[in-house]
């Protein structure tokens, strides 16, 4: 033992020894004390958004309705019960609004002959009735020649009201409604003839003008062909361009510009993919704008390069004793990769896509640069009818001066973060359930 090492312990005992261990100690606390301190505030601002959605958001999936009873006669629609499909679906629309306004007209206590009374109803019950009657109609044809009750969509300018989210105190020239509507919703709700219901227009319904009317019905169709597409197109094409890199390619710098290059383009902004697509796809190739397909196609381009950096990661993840092995007993190299690595790196591989996915379907940019931002009414048949994402509803909803709007804006966008929630619960289930550790 040196001389040195006997004055060791009295060194590390010395007052300046301890100062500096406190010193060191203080340094510590004072970095998990700002770790702690900016991890709560990021859920500060988590939990506040999710406040903000939800609070709102939870109001569009809840419609003000108004019970009517509507007498069907067979002579004010010119019907017998049991009448065909396509004589209901000839019915007038102006017909059946008239029906639908009279047994609000009765409901109200409102005089045949009071015209201003009567235009101020009008203005209670949605524009689109004359569908509500004539899918009850289609429902059940038998009912014509009876009186029944139906709850009608109220207007959007109701809606708010009877949520409570515009105040009654505002002077009457500053509202939408005025004090005979108001005086006539109060009578409504003492007689229970209005109520807030399920609103199934959200998931059945297309773009429209008038919020009670409108759903995400286009959106949702639209996005499920994208993300068929990006399945289809990215998966195998990924897969095989990571296995060629990985397994087969020369390593020189060709090589290595292209996986530099694939590495930058995962962190490309996603609008160059959507001017990418707009001067391919729609320029050169003339494809229809507003198509499902094109936007599958662009989303593809975007999701190519997660898809094969997930898919190297995992191949190069699998022990390389497995491919040895089969190479030894006498496989070829494509035998001993499809064979016994790609199989063992599959959970890897659908993390990275369904990752990819979700990425996705939350784009907007893209698919605004190529036309999906139009307002769609009709269902989609198929991936070349005109169509709407689930991301670009949202955007447009969210731009649109109706308060209506605002709710159904939040509660698109929590059945966004529903879809994206699901897609991550599924990439990690499938990872912990296929995950080999070696």
């Amino acid at each position: 033992m040196t001389e040195e090492t006997q004055k060791a312990p009295s060194y590390f005992l010395s007052e300046a020894a301890a100062k500096r261990l406190k010193q060191r100690y203080a340094a510590e606390k004072r970095f998990r004390f700002y770790g702690l301190a900016m991890v709560s505030i990021g859920l500060i601002f988590l939990a506040i958004l999710f406040y903000t959605i939800f609070s709102v958001g939870i109001q569009g999936f809840m419609s003000t309705q108004i019970k009517v009873q509507v007498p069907l006669t067979a002579e004010a629609l010119d019907l017998q019960p049991g009448a065909s499909e396509d004589e209901i679906r000839e019915l007038s629309g102006f017909k059946l609004t008239r029906i639908a306004r009279s047994a609000l007209y009765d409901a109200l206590g409102i005089s045949p002959d009071d015209r201003d009374r009567k235009s101020l109803a009008d203005k209670m019950l949605s524009n689109g009735i004359d569908v509500q009657l004539r899918n009850i109609l289609l429902d059940d044809p038998e009912i014509v020649g009876s009186t029944v009750d139906v709850w009608l969509l109220a207007h959007g300018t109701v809606d708010p009201f009877f949520k409570g989210n515009i105040s009654r105190d505002l002077p009457e020239e500053r509202r939408l409604l005025n004090d005979v509507q108001l005086g006539w919703l109060d009578q409504l709700e003492e007689q229970d003839r209005i109520a807030l219901k399920f609103n199934s227009s959200l998931f059945t319904m297309g773009a429209s003008a008038d919020p009670e009317l409108a759903g995400i019905a286009v959106g949702l169709i639209g996005s499920f062909f994208m993300m068929v597409l990006v399945v289809v197109v990215a998966l195998p094409i990924g897969v095989g361009a990571a296995i060629y890199l990985e397994e087969f390619a020369p390593r020189n710098r060709i090589t290595d510009l292209i996986e530099v290059n694939i590495n930058n383009l995962a962190a490309v902004p996603s609008i160059v993919f959507g001017i990418l697509g707009l001067a391919i796809f729609i320029n050169i190739f003339e494809m229809p704008r507003s198509a499902p397909i094109v936007g599958g196609l662009v989303l593809s381009l975007m999701t190519l390069p997660t898809v094969i950096i997930a898919t190297r990661a995992a191949l190069s993840a699998v022990p390389p004793s497995i491919k040895d092995a089969a190479l030894g007993v006498g496989a070829s190299k494509m035998q001993a990769i499809f064979h016994h690595i790609l199989p063992l790196a599959m959970p890897g591989i659908l993390t990275g896509l369904i990752i990819g996915l979700a990425h996705a379907l939350g784009e907007t940019a893209p698919l605004i640069m190529i036309g999906m931002v139009a307002a769609v009414f009709d269902m989609p048949g198929g991936p070349m009818d005109p169509a709407t994402a689930l991301p670009v509803q949202i955007y447009m909803w969210a731009g649109l001066p109706e308060r209506g709007f605002v709710a159904l804006t939040s509660s698109a966008i929590i059945i966004l973060l529903a879809f994206l929630l699901t897609m991550n619960a599924t990439a990690i289930i499938l990872r912990k359930r296929f995950e080999r550790r070696w």
